[in-house]
């Protein structure tokens, strides 16, 4: 059950970059590795400026803790030019982004 509502985090952290439909991007790297049980690796970039890497790890396998661990990044630029980065991790304490564009809670 963990791992669905991880994926399903990591999926929404996804979805929410935005997307320009009237870009024809070309893929400019593209990076995949040890697609699998115990995890994986990937990357690309696009020609549009967006950039992206994942990596993922099954920590405390066949215990009842377990749980796929996953940190990575993504950047695009906005149509007004800025550039943005979102790095998150998505593991058994839930899913934490970080990014200078994202608004911070004030300090109790």
């Amino acid at each position: 059950m963990k791992f669905i509502v991880i994926l399903a985090l990591v999926m929404t952290a996804c979805l929410a970059a935005p997307v320009d439909d009237s870009s024809n991007a070309q893929i400019l790297r593209y990076e995949n590795d040890n697609i699998g049980i115990g995890g994986y690796r990937y990357a690309y970039e696009t020609s549009d400026g967006v950039a992206r890497e994942e990596e993922a790890e099954l920590r405390n396998e066949g215990s009842e803790n377990e749980a796929l661990a996953v940190r990575g990044s993504i950047t695009w630029t906005a149509p007004d030019g800025q550039v943005f980065t979102l790095n998150y991790i998505a593991d058994e304490n839930g899913f934490q982004p970080q990014g200078d564009h994202l608004p911070v809670a004030p300090v109790a």
